[in-house]
């Protein structure tokens, strides 16, 4: 077998950009042979640029097409073998209030971040099954704790990822599979860069990646972070509604 064959394989999703592009990057250098995908080819081939030569495999893939991403997971398994890892990360955001509440947002969230993810779980699982063993991570968001002002379509979208994956959990350990869910706070990339608001426990992208690595590397389910952030949002779940409702009020911009 060649080195570049013996090498673990792993197939990012929404890798042009933020989170996925980081985890790619230093996957990449810590010698997997890494499958990205993405829309946009000019983001891929900047990050197939900023990676060791050889390392980096762009596929253009736009998640909601299931059809789309079938191909990409043969082309892969095809030209390097079935994935070791896969990090199904691509997702997008849309704030909506309840002063204009229109149902095009809940729509392209539940396609994008709920459908897109289960896309890939549909293609991944039975290949990974075949060899008993693989492991996967769903990327969802500590929105999906609690219900929050301005996140109605993209908190309920990252819940359903989070309870999905709870769900499938026990059988994809019985197969042998990894499954775990991701749950980020606040990380600076182009989808945050467009809060109007102040994020608490901000964190780069860098400082998201190292995050991330430690937590494919243990045993656990959720790997949420920052900690402080997540331990907040983790004490509102168990909240009264009637005080959860008291700090949320507050963050309605009068």
């Amino acid at each position: 077998m060649s080195e570049v064959s013996a090498r673990r394989v792993a197939w990012i999703t929404g890798a042009g950009k933020g989170i996925g592009r980081g985890l790619a990057k230093r996957l990449a250098e810590d010698g997997w042979t890494v499958c990205a995908s993405a829309r946009t080819v000019a983001d891929l081939e900047s990050l197939a640029a900023a990676c060791p030569d050889g390392h980096l495999h762009p596929h253009v893939l736009d998640i909601t097409d299931p059809s789309a991403t079938r191909a990409v997971l043969t082309a892969i398994e095809a030209d390097w073998g079935p994935p070791d890892l896969a990090v199904l990360n691509a997702g997008t955001h849309i704030p909506v209030t309840a002063a204009d509440l229109d149902a095009e947002p809940f729509r392209r969230l539940m396609e994008t971040n709920v459908m897109g993810t289960v896309y890939g779980l549909t293609n991944l699982l039975p290949i990974m099954r075949r060899r008993g063993s693989g492991h996967i991570a769903v990327v969802s968001s500590l929105a999906g704790y609690r219900g929050l002002p301005t996140s109605a379509a993209y908190g309920a979208s990252k819940a359903a990822l989070i309870n999905m994956c709870e769900a499938l959990r026990p059988e994809s350990d019985a197969m042998g599979i990894k499954l775990q869910v991701i749950t980020p706070g606040f990380v600076e990339t182009p989808l945050t860069d467009q809060n109007d608001f102040k994020m608490p426990f901000l964190v780069t992208v860098d400082e998201a990646t190292d995050q991330i690595m430690r937590g494919l590397a243990s045993d656990r389910f959720e790997v949420s972070f920052p900690r402080s952030f997540a331990l907040i949002m983790k004490a509102l779940r168990i909240l009264p509604d009637r005080l959860f409702f008291v700090v949320t009020r507050r963050m309605i911009k009068p």
